[in-house]
């Protein structure tokens, strides 16, 4: 057996096996088509992907609830933990980590970071 057959999406399972079409992982029974394996995300192409508080992957666009409450220089209140912000974009260079442009509703526009936020 000359090629090697990648490891499982799933688990990481080294073991896979092929069962007709499609491979198979031992460990953790995932099936998947080759064809699946073959596609690279965009983590694995080098892109920067940025994520969310729990980890889901944030696009343009996106609507967003903020998890902590967040000070905010000038306001007595601050923005309040479940705050729902709509349509941001994504920067590549934020200020100081902020990656997220948006318009928060009595605040104006605004920067945040992504670690602040969770995708709704």
């Amino acid at each position: 057996m000359s090629e090697t057959l990648p490891p499982c999406p799933e688990c990481s399972g080294a073991y896979t096996y092929e069962m007709g079409a499609l491979l198979v992982c031992p460990e953790c029974g995932h099936e998947w088509s080759p064809s699946a394996a073959s596609a690279v995300s965009a983590d694995e192409r080098g892109e920067k992907v940025i994520r969310d508080a729990v980890g889901n992957v944030l696009v343009d666009g996106d609507t967003v609830t903020v998890v902590k409450t967040l000070k905010v220089k000038g306001s007595p209140s601050g923005i309040k933990a479940g705050t729902k912000v709509r349509n941001i974009r994504l920067v590549e260079d934020g200020v100081d980590g902020h990656d997220i442009d948006c318009r928060i509703d009595g605040f104006g526009a605004m920067q945040l970071k992504s670690s602040v936020v969770k995708k709704v």
